[in-house]
C-alpha cells in the first residue's frame, strides 16, 4: 500500500492509498451511483473504456463496482468496514503462516548441520523408513510374528481402535510362546476400558499406568520400534526404525516410564482402583489445573478438587507449590 504523504492531513481515502486523482473521481462517482456504465461515462464526459481504466484502483478496494452494467458506489463506511475485515483476515493468515515457518525453522537448521560427505570417511543410511498406506493391523501382526524378544507398548488410546480385539488375539499368541509383553496406559483407561486391560492382563501382559501419555509407540525386541510422525495418536505417517542404537534408546525411554508408572495389583480381579495420590502430585508439580487433571485421570472435577484438598491437608501445605516440595521431601515423588 502506498505511503501517505505527510504534506497534508490524510483523508479516509488517502489513508487507503488512493491518489488525489482517485479521490476526486470517487467523489464525482458517488452522486451518479446506479447509472449505467455508459451513462456514467457520458456524465463524466469520458469514454466507457477510459472510465473502466480510471476506476480500477477504486474497484480493487471495493469502493466502486459494476453490477449488471451499472456503476455502484457503496457507502464509504460499508466499504471501509469490509476492507478492515479483509486486512484483519490477511494479517491473521500471515501470522499463522509465520507461526508455521517458525516451527519449521529448527528442521531447516538441523538439515544445514549435516556434515559434508567430504569430511567423513564413511556414511551409511539409517535403517528405517517413514511410510503411509498399507494395512496397519497386518503390518503389526507381521512384525509381532516375525520378531523375538520383549514387546513394549505405549497405549494412550488403543482401546478405542476397532482393531483392538484382533491385536489382542495376535498378542495372546505371542505370549503363549513365552514372550513377555509390558504395556503402559493412561490411568483413565482403568475407567474407560477395564475389560480391555483385564483381557490383556489375563493373557499374560504386565500393565502399569501413568497420569497421561503423549504418543503411541511399540518396540519389539531389539529390532523394531514404531512411532507416529509427528508424535501423537495417528497411524500414518509412521516411523519404523530398525537401527539398533535408536531401538535401544527408545527401549531405555520406555523403561524410564515403566519405573515411574504404577502397577495395578487389582487388575486381575477387574476392579482396578489405584491410589491416585502419586498421579495427582505429578500433575500438580507440572502446574496442571484441576480442569486439566480430571480428564487425564478419568475422574470428575469434584473428585480432583476433593483429593487435592485432602493431599494439601495431609502435607500441611497452603499452596500447590508447597505441596510439591513437601511431597519430594517425603519421597512421595
Amino acid at each position: 500500500m502506498p505511503i501517505v504523504s505527510s504534506q497534508r492531513s490524510p483523508s479516509v481515502l488517502s489513508a487507503l492509498g488512493l491518489s488525489r486523482r482517485d479521490e476526486l473521481l470517487y467523489q464525482r462517482l458517488r452522486p451518479i451511483s446506479g447509472h449505467t456504465v455508459r451513462g456514467a461515462a457520458r456524465l463524466l464526459q469520458t469514454t466507457v473504456a477510459r472510465l473502466e481504466a480510471d476506476t480500477r484502483a477504486l474497484g480493487e478496494l471495493g469502493l466502486v463496482r459494476i453490477e449488471r452494467d451499472r456503476v455502484v458506489v457503496p457507502p464509504l463506511a460499508e466499504a471501509v468496514a469490509r476492507l478492515v475485515e479483509h486486512e484483519a483476515t490477511t494479517a491473521r493468515e500471515a501470522g499463522e503462516r509465520l507461526d508455521w515457518i517458525a516451527a519449521a525453522v529448527p528442521q531447516l537448521v538441523a538439515a544445514t548441520t549435516r556434515p559434508d560427505p567430504s569430511v567423513l570417511s564413511e556414511v551409511q543410511p539409517l535403517d528405517g523408513e517413514l511410510s503411509s498406506g498399507g494395512n496397519p493391523l497386518q503390518l503389526l501382526s507381521d512384525l509381532i510374528t516375525t520378531s523375538s524378544g520383549d514387546m513394549l507398548w505405549l497405549r494412550p488410546d488403543a482401546w478405542r481402535m476397532p482393531r483392538e480385539a484382533a491385536v489382542a488375539e495376535v498378542l495372546a499368541g505371542a505370549l503363549a510362546t513365552g514372550r513377555r509383553s509390558r504395556a503402559i496406559y493412561p490411568v483413565r483407561a482403568l475407567k474407560e476400558a477395564p475389560d480391555v486391560l483385564l483381557a490383556r492382563a489375563r493373557a499374560g501382559e504386565q500393565i502399569r499406568v501413568v497420569a497421561d501419555l503423549e504418543t503411541r509407540m511399540f518396540v519389539l525386541g531389539k529390532d523394531h520400534a514404531v512411532l507416529p510422525e509427528p508424535l501423537g495418536y495417528t497411524d500414518e505417517p509412521r516411523v519404523h526404525v530398525r537401527q539398533p542404537a535408536v531401538v535401544a534408546a527408545l527401549t531405555m525411554w520406555f523403561d524410564l516410564l515403566w519405573d515411574r508408572a504404577a502397577p495395578v495389583g487389582e487388575l486381575d480381579l477387574g476392579e482396578a482402583r489405584p491410589d491416585l495420590r502419586r498421579f495427582l502430585l505429578e500433575q500438580l508439580a507440572e502446574g496442571s489445573t484441576d480442569e486439566q487433571i480430571a480428564p487425564r485421570l478419568g475422574v470428575s472435577l469434584r473428585t480432583v478438587r476433593r483429593r487435592v484438598a485432602a493431599l494439601m491437608g495431609e502435607l500441611g501445605a497452603d499452596t500447590r507449590f508447597q505441596a510439591g516440595v513437601e511431597a519430594v521431601r517425603r519421597g512421595w515423588l
